[in-house]
C-alpha cells in the first residue's frame, strides 16, 4: 500500500518522494510523519509565510535534484534568487529549519533500519541493513557458517573466542558537530516513532505517543544547534564517557549474554568465562597531545580521575542491585567463613556505617559480604572525588580503597562459587556474572587511556638531557649514534638528570606528562603512541624517558606510521628495532603497530594510501612472524571514507590475510561514536560486527591477491599518487583554489573540538590535518579526496592493456579489498554533485582559478565513468536500492543548503572589510529589513562577529546541516 505523505505538501512535491524498496520499508511514512510535524511547528512559531517559503525552497531543490547530466540550472537560479532575498532573521530560521529536518530524516532512517533488522530476526535471515548480510553478519549466523561451510568445530570456534580480543579506542577529534543537548532530544523522538509504530499499541497510546513526537522536535528546533565556545578537552572526555553509563555498561553483558547463546546454538554447553576480554574499551580523550596545546599533564590527570569516578559510580550502584537480589540463606563454607571474619572486624572496628549492619538479618551472608564490597566504594568514590575537586588530595586513606578490579573481582568470583555449590548455578549465571564481565571488561578505570605524542617532542627532550650531561647534542646525531647511547642507558641503572634539568615549554609538557602516567595507577594507561615515526630511536626514545620518570609498568610503546613514505619504510623500520636483543627480549613476544588513515589518504589520494597500506601490513606480519611476535594492528580509522570509514564488517574482512589473528584495535571518533553507541540496540550491533567479523577473519582469512592484481595495483597506485600530487602539491594555484572554493577557512567557527585544524599555525595542505581536508571537500559535495587519482590510475590500466578491462572485473569480484575500496568511492559519489560545486565556484572563485576547477570536474566526470564500467554498473549505487533511497530523500534539503551555504560564505567574503565602515553611515544595520516575528531570531547571534548579523552562524547552521545529511563531518 503507497504511504500517504502529508496533507500539508502539495501534489507536486510528493512526486519528489521516492517509491518503497522492499514490502517492509516504512521510511517514506516515518519521514513523512516527522516532517510534517515539523512543518506544522514551524508555522506555529513562524508563520504560514515563512513554512510556505521553505515549502518553495524544498520543491525548488527537489525539482533540480532529479534533473541529470547538466542538470536545470534554471531551477539552482531560483533557488539562489529566493535565498538571496532572504533578511538575516529568515535567514537563520530557514538554515536551522533544513538542518532540523534532515537531522529528522536521520532518526527516521535510524528507526527504519532497526525495524528492519528485528523483522529480519523474526524471519530467521540476515540482519537488515543497507547492504545487508553484506556489511554485517550476527553471531549466531556466523558461528553456524563456520561450523557448516568451512567445517569448523563448536570447541574450536569456543577457543578461538576465548583468545580473542577487539579494543575499541574513543577518540575526541573534532567530528562530532550535534551538541550533546540535541543529540539527547534525537534519542527521545527516536524512541517516540517507534513507540507509534509498535504492533500492539492502542489509539489512545498512538495519541499520547505523537503529542510527546511533536513536543521532542519542537524542543530541539528551539535548541540553538550552535556551540558558543570551543570545548575542552575534559567536555570531550565526558561526552565520550556518557555512551559508556548510557549505553555500553549495560549493552556490554547482553552482548556477551548473546555470545553464550549462539555457542549454544553449535553445540558448546560453556559460558564464555567471566574475565574473557572480547571487548575491551581505551580512549585518545584527554591523552592525544599530539598538535593540541590544550592537553596537558593536568587535563591528563584530570581524565583519569573523572574515568575513575565515573566508573566507582557504576560499580556503587550495581553493587546496591545485586545486594537486593542475593538474599538467600545457602552458601558454601568459604563464603561463611569470610562472612564471619567481616561481621567480627566491623564489630571490633565499630565504625560509622555500623549501623547499616544491624539491618542486614545474619542468615543472608551475600548481603553481608556484598555490603562490605559497597562501603568500600563508597570510600572509593569519595576518595576519586576528593582528588578532582582539592587538587590531588583526599583525607580518605587509600587502604580504605580499591586500588585493582581483581579486588573487586575476587569477592564476586567468592559469590558465584558459593551460589554453583549449593544448587543455585542459575541465579550465580544472572545480574552477578553479568557484573563480574563489566568488572573484567572496564576494570577501576573504565577505559585505558593512551598518550600520544610527536616524535620531535621526544627527540627534544632527549636532547635536552645530552646537551645537561654535556654528551652533545642528541638531534645532531645520526640513527647508528643515538640507538647505541639510548641502549647503553636503557642496559644501565644511572638517573640521568634532576630537578636542575633546563628545559623548554615543550620539553617540560613531555616530562611532565609521563611525571603523571608514574603518579595514577596503572590500569589508567594502555599505549604510548608515537605519531610521526620513522626509526627504532623514536621508539628507544621512549622507553627510556619512561624509566627515567620511574614509571613501575611502562606503557607499551606503538609507532605509528601514517604518510606514504613512512608506510613503505614500516616494515624494515620494524625490523631494525626487532634486531635489538634488548627490545626484543623487553616486549615479550608482543607488539603493536598503528597505520593512519587520515594523513595516508591526504598525502597520497584514498587508492594509493590504501593500496600501500595493504602490503605494509602484510610485510609487517611477516616480520613479526620472522622474530616470533604476535603482532596486533592498531587501525586509526576515521569516520568518513576519505579518512577510512566504511561498513565495519567489510573494512575488517577486507583487509589482508593473516593481520588480524583475533587482536585488533580501532578508532571509533567523533561522529562515529553517536553512529554506533548512541543508542542500545547501536551497541549492539556494534559489538557484534566487530566480534563476528574479527572472528570470521581468523577462521576463514580473505584470500590473497593473484600475481597479477599486485602488478596490476601497483602500477596504478603510481599513477594514483603521480595525479594526486600534481594537483594537489605541485599544482601552484592549487591552495589557493581549495580555500576559495571551499568553507575550510570558515571550519574553526563550528566549536566541534578542542584541537586546532593545524598542527602548525602557518602553512599549506601538508600542515591542514586530515579532518578539515575532508570536511571542506565534503561540504562542497565534491569529495575531491576520496576519488582524485583513480581516475587517472583506471585510465592508465585500460590504455596500457584493453585485457585490463576484464582483469579489474574479476577484482572486483572476487578480491575482498578491491571491491571494498570500489565500492566506498562509489558510495561517496552517490552523495557528490559536480554541479554544486560548479555554483561554488561561480561565487567564491576568481576568474584566473575558474579554469582549475573546470579540470576537476572533468576529472570527476571520468573517474564516475570508469569506475562504472569496472563495476558493470549502469547507475551509481545500482546494487543497493536502500541507500540510493536514502540519499534520494536527504538530497532536496541537502541541495538548498549548499546553496544557502554559498551564497553567504560569498557575502562574508565581500563584507568582511565593509563591515565596520556601515557602522558609519554608508548603511546602518538598522536599515535591513527584520520582521518583527523573526526579530528574535537575531538575539542569539553572536554580538562580536566582525560580520553582518545573521550571517555568521547562518554559516554554521548550513555547515551542520549538510554534515548532517552527508552523514558525516570529517
Amino acid at each position: 500500500m503507497m504511504l500517504q505523505k502529508m496533507a500539508s505538501i502539495d501534489a507536486q512535491m510528493r512526486l519528489l518522494v521516492p517509491k518503497r524498496v522492499s514490502e517492509d520499508d516504512k521510511l517514506i511514512e516515518y519521514d513523512a510523519l516527522l516532517l510534517d510535524r515539523f512543518l506544522d511547528i514551524l508555522e506555529e512559531l513562524h508563520g504560514k509565510e515563512l513554512k510556505d517559503k521553505v515549502q518553495d525552497l524544498y520543491e525548488l531543490s527537489g525539482l533540480y535534484s532529479k534533473t541529470d547530466g547538466a542538470g536545470d540550472v534554471q531551477k539552482l537560479q531560483q533557488l539562489a534568487d529566493v535565498l538571496n532575498n532572504l533578511d538575516p532573521g529568515d535567514d537563520i530560521v530557514v538554515a536551522s529549519s533544513f538542518s532540523h529536518m534532515l537531522n529528522l530524516g536521520n532518526l527516521a532512517e535510524e528507526v527504519q533500519i532497526a525495524l528492519r533488522r528485528r523483522v529480519s530476526n523474526a524471519k530467521k535471515g540476515d540482519i537488515g541493513d543497507e547492504n545487508s548480510a553484506l556489511t554485517e553478519s550476527d553471531m549466531e549466523e556466523t558461528l553456524h557458517r563456520l561450523v557448516k561451510q568451512l567445517k569448523k568445530s563448536p570447541q574450536e570456534l569456543f577457543e578461538a573466542l576465548k583468545e580473542q580480543t577487539v579494543d575499541l579506542v574513543f577518540t575526541a577529534h573534532p567530528t562530532q558537530a550535534v551538541r550533546r543537548s540535541l543529540l539527547q532530544k534525537h534519542s527521545r523522538i527516536r524512541n517516540c516513532l517507534s513507540q507509534m509504530y509498535q504492533k500492539d499499541i492502542t489509539a489512545d497510546e498512538k495519541k499520547e505517543w505523537d503529542e510527546a513526537l511533536q513536543r521532542e522536535i519542537q524542543a530541539a528546533f528551539r535548541t540553538d544547534e550552535i556551540r558558543r565556545s570551543q570545548p575542552t578537552p575534559q567536555d570531550e572526555m565526558r561526552a565520550g564517557m556518557s555512551y559508556f553509563h548510557e549505553t555500553i555498561w549495560n549493552g556490554l553483558p547482553k552482548f556477551l549474554r548473546r555470545v553464550d547463546t549462539a555457542l549454544k546454538s553449535i553445540g558448546v554447553k560453556e559460558r564464555l568465562p567471566h574475565n574473557v576480554k572480547l571487548i575491551h574499551f581505551s580512549s585518545w580523550m584527554g591523552g592525544d597531545r599530539d598538535g593540541n596545546p590544550r592537553v596537558t599533564p593536568e587535563v591528563t590527570r584530570d581524565v583519569c580521575l573523572l574515568a575513575r569516578l565515573m566508573a566507582a559510580n557504576l560499580y556503587f550502584a550495581q553493587i546496591e542491585d545485586l545486594m537486593f537480589e542475593l538474599s538467600m540463606w545457602r552458601c558454601s563454607d568459604e563464603l561463611r567463613e569470610r562472612v564471619s571474619k567481616i561481621e567480627s572486624l566491623h564489630r571490633k572496628e565499630a565504625k560509622h556505617y555500623i549501623e547499616f549492619w544491624k539491618h542486614i538479618p545474619p542468615n543472608e551472608p551475600f548481603r553481608v559480604l556484598l555490603g562490605d564490597m559497597r562501603d568500600k566504594l563508597y570510600s572509593t568514590r569519595e576518595r576519586m572525588r576528593q582528588l578532582l575537586q582539592m587538587n590531588g588530595k583526599s583525607d580518605i586513606p587509600v587502604e580504605e580503597t580499591y586500588t585493582d578490579a581483581s579486588q573487586i573481582l575476587e569477592p564476586l568470583e567468592l559469590c558465584h562459587r558459593s551460589l554453583c555449590e549449593t544448587g543455585d548455578k542459575p541465579i550465580a549465571d544472572g545480574s552477578l556474572l553479568d557484573f563480574m564481565r563489566q568488572v573484567s571488561c572496564f576494570g577501576l578505570s573504565l577505559v585505558r587511556l593512551d598518550i600520544r605524542q610527536e616524535s620531535d617532542r621526544h627527540t627534544d627532550a632527549i636532547d635536552a638531557i645530552t646537551n645537561y650531561l654535556g654528551i652533545g647534542s642528541y638531534r645532531n646525531w645520526s640513527e647508528e649514534e643515538r640507538q647505541e647511547w639510548l641502549l647503553s642507558e636503557l642496559r644501565g641503572k644511572r638517573p640521568l638528570f634532576g630537578s636542575d634539568l633546563p628545559v623548554t615549554d615543550e620539553v617540560k609538557d613531555v616530562l611532565d606528562t609521563l611525571k603523571v602516567v608514574a603518579e595514577l595507577p596503572p590500569d589508567c594507561f594502555g599505549a604510548y603512541v608515537i605519531s610521526m615515526a620513522t626509526a627504532p630511536s623514536d621508539v628507544l626514545a621512549v622507553e627510556l624517558l619512561q624509566r627515567e620518570s620511574r614509571i613501575k609498568q611502562p606503557l607499551r610503546v606503538v609507532p605509528l606510521f601514517e604518510k606514504l613514505a613512512d608506510l613503505e619504510a614500516a616494515p624494515a623500520a620494524l625490523s631494525r628495532l626487532f634486531s635489538i636483543d634488548w627490545y626484543l627480549n623487553h616486549i615479550n613476544g608482543k607488539q603493536e603497530v598503528m597505520i593512519g588513515y587520515s594523513d595516508s589518504g591526504k598525502d597520497a589520494g584514498r587508492l594509493s594510501a590504501a593500496w600501500q597500506m595493504f602490503k605494509a601490513q602484510e610485510d609487517l606480519v611477516k616480520v613479526a612472524k620472522q622474530y616470533d611476535v604476535r603482532l596486533t594492528m592498531f587501525h586509526g580509522r576515521g569516520g568518513t571514507v576519505g579518512r577510512g570509514g566504511g561498513p565495519t564488517h567489510l573494512a575488517i574482512l577486507s583487509q589482508p590475510p593473516d593481520t588480524i589473528n583475533g587482536s585488533l584495535r580501532v578508532t571509533i571518533q567523533g561522529e562515529v561514536i553517536e553512529q554506533s553507541f548512541g543508542e542500545e540496540h547501536l551497541c549492539f550491533r556494534t559489538l557484534q560486527r566487530f566480534t563476528a567479523a574479527t572472528l570470521e577473519h581468523g577462521m576463514h582469512p580473505p584470500i590473497a591477491p593473484k600475481p597479477e592484481w599486485r602488478q596490476l595495483m601497483d602500477v596504478m597506485a603510481v599513477a594514483s599518487t603521480n595525479e594526486y600530487r600534481s594537483i594537489v602539491f605541485q599544482n601552484p594555484s592549487f591552495v589557493e583554489y581549495f580555500r576559495a572554493a571551499t568553507p575550510e577557512l570558515e571550519y574553526g567557527r563550528m566549536n566541534i573540538g578542542s584541537r586546532p585544524s593545524k598542527r602548525k599555525p602557518s602553512g599549506g595542505i601538508e600542515s591542514l590535518r586530515a579532518i578539515p581536508w575532508i570536511f571542506a571537500w565534503t561540504q562542497t559535495r565534491f569529495h575531491l579526496p576520496v576519488w582524485l587519482g583513480l581516475g587517472s590510475a583506471l585510465r592508465d590500466a585500460l590504455r596500457t592493456d584493453p585485457r585490463n578491462i576484464a582483469t579489474l572485473r574479476r577484482m572486483y569480484n572476487q578480491w575482498p579489498f578491491f571491491r571494498v575500496t570500489i565500492d566506498l568511492v562509489e558510495m561517496v559519489f552517490a552523495k557528490g554533485d559536480p554541479r554544486i560545486a560548479a555554483l561554488y565556484d561561480a561565487l567564491l572563485v576568481s576568474d584566473e582559478l575558474k579554469p582549475l576547477g573546470e579540470e576537476l570536474r572533468r576529472k570527476y566526470s571520468e573517474t564516475r565513468d570508469l569506475l562504472l564500467k569496472i563495476t558493470f554498473h549502469d547507475e551509481i549505487l545500482q546494487g543497493n536500492p536502500s541507500l540510493k533511497q536514502r540519499l534520494r530523500l536527504r538530497e532536496p534539503y541537502i541541495t538548498a543548503l549548499n546553496v544557502q551555504q554559498a551564497l553567504v560564505l560569498k557575502k562574508m567574503r565581500d563584507q568582511n572589510s565593509q563591515f565596520c565602515s556601515q557602522q558609519n553611515g554608508s548603511k546602518d544595520q538598522s536599515d535591513v529589513p527584520t520582521t518583527p516575528r523573526r526579530a528574535a531570531e537575531l538575539v542569539k547571534l553572536n554580538p562580536t562577529t566582525e560580520f553582518a548579523p545573521g550571517l555568521e552562524d547562518t554559516l554554521i547552521l548550513t555547515m551542520k546541516g549538510i554534515a548532517a545529511g552527508i552523514q558525516n563531518t570529517g
